[in-house]
């Protein structure tokens, strides 16, 4: 009850909201892009699936605080940079990201064709397991936000849960304008290369500021929201230029 009628605590709780939701971007676009190789009628089920182990890997994390504090003690270094279990983790996420981002901009490339095959290739638990092991990467800077914005675990978990919720009705509509329009989800692969060679980078020790990451994001796909409004106004007037044939 005392955390109830704390202004304090409701600010924390609020501000963490807002930060958990940015944060999860990142995770929306991976798993929007991942179930898409799904056939349609299990998409909706596996980006819910998807979202709920995100949730829960960030409160198991929340809840193994003293383990994440192991993990960033040093392990080896290499060049002079230290090494440590957290950073192993970033680096091994980051390049599955690469590789994943590129093979996925590869089978669009190839056309309709690939696309049908990589459809046919891709099973539903395979694809749990991808979105849970990424979950896990994307879950690290979640936490570690979490953990420095509020002094209460109880807090941190009520933040999370409530992201996580919003980012569940988001995931449907953000799916189907990504289907809709391909260069939008050439844009987001591009988005996933980067996030990828952030990872790499701050496992490394060179920490990239996700607000730079976020605001490149945000005006490349401004630009592109302005491409498909003048291909929009453009289409009926080239229509009406040709003219009905026969």
């Amino acid at each position: 009850m005392e955390l109830l009628t704390d202004p304090q605590v409701w600010l924390a709780f609020v501000t963490l909201t807002a930060l958990e939701i940015v944060l999860g971007i990142d995770n929306i676009i991976f798993i929007t892009i991942l179930v898409g190789r799904l056939p349609a009628k299990v998409r909706a089920r596996a980006r819910t699936i998807g979202l709920s182990l995100a949730m829960i890997t960030r409160i198991l994390l929340l809840l193994s605080l003293v383990w994440i504090m192991r993990l960033t003690e040093p392990l080896f270094a290499v060049l002079g940079n230290e090494i440590s279990g957290r950073d192993l983790i970033l680096i091994g996420g980051g390049l599955f990201l690469l590789a994943k981002s590129t093979s996925e901009i590869h089978g669009n490339l190839e056309g309709e064709e690939e696309t049908r095959r990589g459809i046919a290739k891709a099973t539903f638990g395979a694809m749990m397991i991808q979105i849970a092991l990424i979950d896990i990467v994307f879950s690290f800077d979640s936490v570690i936000t979490a953990v420095g914005m509020a002094q209460h675990v109880e807090v941190m978990i009520a933040a999370v849960v409530v992201a996580v919720l919003v980012m569940m009705f988001a995931a449907a509509p953000i799916g189907a304008f990504v289907e809709r329009h391909p260069t939008v989800k050439m844009l987001a692969l591009s988005f996933l290369i980067l996030i990828g060679v952030a990872l790499i980078a701050d496992g490394l020790g060179l920490h990239i500021p996700k607000g730079y990451l976020y605001f490149a994001m945000a005006f490349s796909l401004g630009v592109e929201m302005l491409n498909i409004r003048a291909r929009r106004r453009a289409r009926p007037v080239h229509l009406h230029k040709r003219g009905p044939r026969g």
